[in-house]
């Protein structure tokens, strides 16, 4: 097999629930790093609705939180197998994140991710994609080599 061939094998085998867990990961990644700019390094945990990314609201704590969790996706797309364990990740973690969110936004004090109505959205969607990377059915291998 040359090396064209091996590259196009493995591309065919990869799965969906994969190439969404690199993607999300890959936005985290570039929206925690682009949210230093907004940001900076300074009040790592304050609560300041003005300091949003295209309206969601972050602080230098958030950011981290979004780039650990892309680089999660970056290195976890690999297999099916890590993609899914990247998708209950997502629907665990931002599914408490969602609940968390509801919770304290209306207590700046405990809002330590400075979190607001739009991040809350975007968490609950994050959630959902991490069911759907956990749970996108298999292919069915026999179908494919009878073709």
């Amino acid at each position: 097999m040359t090396d064209t061939t091996r590259s196009a094998a493995t591309t065919r085998q990869r799965h969906p629930a994969q190439y969404l867990a690199l993607v999300i990961g890959v936005v985290y990644l570039l929206v925690g790093l682009v949210g230093f700019a907004v940001t900076g390094f300074d009040g790592f945990t304050e609560h300041d609705h003005s300091q949003t990314l295209l309206g969601f609201a972050i602080n230098p704590l958030h950011n981290i939180v979004h780039i650990l969790i892309g680089v999660l996706g970056v290195v976890l797309w690999s297999t099916l197998a890590r993609a899914r364990t990247y998708g209950w990740i997502l629907a665990v973690g931002y599914g408490a994140t969602f609940v968390y969110g509801l919770v304290v936004a209306n207590d700046p004090d405990a809002n330590i991710l400075n979190i607001n109505g739009a991040d809350n959205g975007l968490h609950l969607v994050s959630a959902l994609a991490g069911l759907a990377i956990a749970l996108w059915p298999a292919r069915d291998r026999t179908a494919t080599r009878t073709r």
